[in-house]
């Protein structure tokens, strides 16, 4: 049973990571606004709750290792190491700019907290293996967590390294599956359709779980559950909304990659501050 005060405070810190990605966006700029916020409860839950992660230490090798495969999303990892403290809040206005730490990938060169330059889609899982590999070759505990796009699983790349982890019994590899149904033009449904996730990794050899990803208990639940498994990896299937909490940009295409007005941007940051305001009366 997980402990509710332990649910409201990060129930209460997703909702800052989604404000801190819309002023990342801001008005007039292209930004992966949708598939960032849909995972706004999965990355409160790893960075400020499950994983071993020291703001103050954050290259310590004892660390679990986070890698956003769909490195598109990556302004919601931002928005956890700033409020880790990692990144400095001012950066916020600065994302994309040649003065800015924070482009729309990961890059490992200027950008602390990264482990790994993702985005071209469907290498994260590989890379996520071959560091379990290593983590284990060096005898330590620390597990990886790599997280995937629904829309993504119909790269090759990430079957392929689905077989290698099981093949060599990669237990310390988590992987995660924002199925948000909805990718950069449209429903994944339409576009690449996968009928059922589950049972396809499930050939793979994976253990998996299949949770509501905007239920903190349930994504604590599973994350306990996924350590518990050995000799195979596992998989978190994670049922989530595109842009969930923004009312306009819910189940919509359009903000896989959107520009706000300057009237979406104040109205979404109302609605963050309205539900700011309904979390407090909790």
């Amino acid at each position: 049973m997980v402990n509710s005060d332990t649910v409201k405070r990060l129930d209460r810190i997703a909702l800052q990571l989604r404000a801190d990605v819309v002023q990342m966006i801001g008005v007039g700029k292209a930004g992966h606004l949708g598939g960032s916020i849909s995972l706004a409860e999965i990355v409160a839950a790893l960075y400020f709750h499950k994983m071993r992660f020291d703001p103050k230490n954050p290259a310590d090798p004892a660390r679990d290792r986070f890698l956003l495969s769909k490195g598109h999303a990556v302004l919601i990892q931002y928005a956890a190491l700033i409020e880790h403290g990692i990144i400095p809040r001012a950066e916020l206005k600065q994302v994309k700019t040649l003065a800015g730490l924070l482009q729309g990938h990961p890059d490992m060169a200027r950008t602390p907290g990264m482990e790994a330059v993702t985005g071209s889609l469907g290498q994260g899982l590989s890379i996520g293996v071959g560091m379990a590999l290593g983590l284990r070759l060096d005898g330590r505990s620390s597990r990886v967590y790599v997280i995937m796009g629904d829309g993504e699983l119909s790269e090759g790349q990430v079957w392929e390294a689905a077989m290698a982890a099981c093949r060599f019994k990669v237990d310390q590899l988590t992987g995660i599956v924002d199925r948000n149904r909805i990718q950069a033009t449209g429903p994944t449904k339409e576009i690449f359709d996968i009928p059922d996730i589950e049972r396809k990794w499930e050939s793979f050899g994976w253990h998996v779980i299949t949770v509501n990803g905007h239920d903190v208990a349930h994504i604590l639940e599973a994350l306990d559950a996924a350590e518990q498994v050995k000799g195979r990896p596992t998989v978190i299937v994670a049922d989530t909304v595109k842009g969930k909490g923004i009312s306009f940009a819910e189940h919509s295409a359009a903000f896989h990659n959107g520009i706000f007005t300057e009237e979406q941007y104040r109205q979404a940051m109302a609605e963050i501050e309205t539900r700011r305001a309904e979390l407090e009366k909790d």
